[in-house]
């Protein structure tokens, strides 16, 4: 169960006070997520999602990730709104934690994804893309290609308990995308975490995107990228190129491609599945005890990794077809 910090009814029922929300009916905790602790909210006035932001969120970039939501949302976005207190404030603190109070999103996340997903989704990534453009705070992306050394020390001496010789490629490969990373392509405020569990549906349409605290400043294309490796493969391993073609397809129906965001975009797709093999291996081999949430695999995108690696021409990604 991914809620790190309890909270008991009566600090809650205290806390809600200073909102014009109503007094609380319900709350329970939201097993699903990995990197905060969040309860489902009832209170007499609706529903909403409070988020106790842990250790890895940096409460400097809070303003950055609210403002954003609060933006988007006034954009027409489906995102979670803050909900400001009394006196205007959306940033709080509560069980010694930094947290926020968001809207409650119709929808739930596809269990089993279809191309009709995977356009819906392009599209609504285009739409967050140029509603972000006039949004006036930056954010660097932490987790950019110039952190992926930093990022693979730590693990690089046990790398190869996870696979023989695994060590040896992400050196080799980090410092292939060093050389090859774009960075002249149309850039802006990116969501950089938009896997299908943090994408809500209902009806066919996409009704929801939640979890913004990855969201950074940096390539629409990169962005698409990350979308390609987590919606488009089948059992981790079968690139599902009709997914693909949909995704990108819907994406070039909101925000056409630049030819040389095409043409990066195998790249990008390398960098994309480098950048989350990272992440995933240092959480596997540095399991925090008593931490219930299991760390996931990082050998399903290694094996991403080496599919993109191998593609020749972004036309392998169904992108001729969507042209």
């Amino acid at each position: 169960m991914a809620v790190y910090t309890p909270v008991d009814r009566d600090r809650l029922a205290r806390f809600l006070a200073a909102f014009d929300v109503g007094p609380l009916v319900d709350f329970e905790g939201i097993r699903e997520g990995v990197e905060n602790t969040n309860y489902r909210v009832v209170t007499e006035r609706g529903r909403f999602v409070l988020t106790l932001y842990e250790k890895r969120v940096d409460p400097a970039d809070l303003p950055f990730f609210l403002g954003l939501m609060e933006h988007l949302a006034g954009r027409g976005i489906p995102c979670p709104l803050p909900v400001r207190d009394r006196q205007g404030r959306m940033i709080h603190r509560l069980a010694g934690r930094p947290c926020a109070l968001v809207t409650f999103l119709e929808g739930c996340s596809p269990r089993r994804i279809t191309p009709a997903h995977c356009r819906e989704l392009g599209r609504g990534l285009a739409r967050l893309h140029l509603a972000g453009r006039d949004f006036p705070l930056r954010r660097r992306n932490a987790l950019g290609m110039e952190s992926w050394r930093a990022l693979l020390a730590p693990s690089l001496d046990r790398a190869d308990e996870v696979e023989p010789g695994l060590a040896e490629e992400l050196v080799r490969e980090i410092a292939a995308l060093e050389r090859a990373w774009p960075d002249d392509l149309p850039a802006g405020v990116i969501h950089a975490d938009l896997f299908p569990d943090n994408a809500f549906f209902a009806d066919g349409r996409l009704s929801g995107i939640i979890d913004f605290y990855f969201a950074c400043h940096d390539l629409f294309a990169y962005d698409l990228a990350i979308c390609l490796n987590a919606w488009c493969f089948e059992g981790e391993r079968e690139f599902n190129v009709t997914k693909a073609r949909a995704l990108l397809s819907g994406y070039r129906e909101v925000r056409p491609l630049a030819p040389a965001e095409v043409e990066r975009l195998p790249v990008l797709a390398r960098g994309a599945a480098v950048r989350f093999l990272l992440t995933r291996l240092h959480d596997w081999l540095h399991r925090v005890e008593g931490v219930l949430v299991r760390p996931k695999d990082p050998m399903e995108y290694v094996r991403k990794l080496r599919f993109h690696r191998g593609i020749g021409r972004p036309e392998a990604y169904g992108l001729e077809a969507a042209a």
